[in-house]
């Protein structure tokens, strides 16, 4: 059984120990390791995760079985002040995948977005990403294409994906 508990900054070093952990894995044959680092450092240094949790832009959750943490989500309600919920964050350690862990904590995501009143919930990936068919398989399509620019000459080659609730 899997439980989800509120993230406070105080476990900022769990989430960075397992992004550090999921990041290589998910994206090690997409991205150069100089990208990965880039990107690591931009989006889960101490600064900006304490920023992220302190002034509530996104709501990060601990993934948790009976032995340990083992994931983590990030998620804004109202996503520009729609009924919609983004999943920002979304990332379980190698070893619980084929588990139904992942099935597990969307329908958790998606009975937070309706109390939330979310119809809708985005995600975006990557669009090599192997995690695309997952997301097909729970019910997510395909709204658009995006480059999204992170500096550095970096982009973020990504699908916005959307499911309705």
């Amino acid at each position: 059984m899997i439980k989800i508990t509120e993230a406070f900054v105080e476990d900022i070093a769990k989430i960075q120990e397992i992004a550090h952990i999921t990041w290589p894995i998910t994206y090690g044959e997409i991205l150069t390791a100089e990208q990965l680092d880039y990107m690591l450092d931009l989006i889960y240094s101490d600064e900006a995760l304490s920023k992220q949790i302190q002034n509530k832009e996104q709501l990060f959750y601990l993934i948790s079985d009976s032995n340990s943490v083992i994931g983590f989500i990030g998620i804004e309600h109202n996503y520009k002040k729609e009924a919609i919920t983004k999943i920002h964050k979304i990332y379980l350690l190698p070893e619980t995948q084929g588990k139904g862990y992942g099935k597990i904590v969307f329908e958790e995501i998606a009975k937070m977005a309706l109390e939330n009143n979310s119809n809708e919930l985005l995600l975006n990936v990557n669009r090599f990403n192997t995690a695309l068919n997952f997301y097909k398989k729970l019910g997510f399509e395909i709204k658009e294409t995006v480059d999204i620019e992170i500096g550095n000459g970096y982009l973020m080659e990504d699908y916005v994906m959307g499911k309705s609730l």
